[in-house]
């Protein structure tokens, strides 16, 4: 599936997916890093798991309210913890992390995916190429991904 993200002005972006030649488009809420979305592909594609995006392409329309499946649950967990450390600056300790993700799993009543510092850093060294990338790209152009 390729996923194509748009950088416009004013207060959203764009996602486009294409399944074959089918495309979808979704708004994405700006934010001061790469879209939500795109964290979600460092993380489905980096940790080779089931979340939002490996469910669209599985054929789920690309929709904010998916039906609740435990591995795509977690994945979405695991995100929201990428996202806020990327929101404060990108540099917490992997352990930190990976206990705020156990608490937050805990909080929503979903099982935490087995992740390691290692793959902490993996992940936040794909969202930092990605947000290098999504940082100098102006708007109105694109960013085109493969998953």
């Amino acid at each position: 599936m390729r996923i194509s993200f748009t950088k416009l002005n004013g207060k959203h972006d764009h996602m486009t997916v294409w399944r074959g030649d089918v495309a979808e488009t979704i708004q994405c809420p700006k934010q001061r890093i790469i879209p939500h979305d795109m964290v979600h592909f460092a993380v489905e594609s980096t940790l080779h798991k089931r979340g939002f995006l490996a469910r669209v392409v599985a054929g789920e329309a690309a929709d904010f309210q998916m039906d609740a499946e435990p591995e795509s649950d977690s994945v979405e967990r695991l995100v929201e913890v990428f996202q806020g450390d990327a929101w404060s600056g990108g540099d917490s300790r992997p352990e930190d992390m990976l206990d705020l993700y156990r608490v937050t799993c805990q909080a929503r009543d979903c099982e935490a995916l087995p992740v390691s510092c290692q793959d902490v850093v993996a992940v936040r060294d794909c969202i930092a190429s990605l947000d290098a990338q999504w940082q100098a790209l102006p708007a109105g152009q694109s960013m085109e991904l493969e998953l």
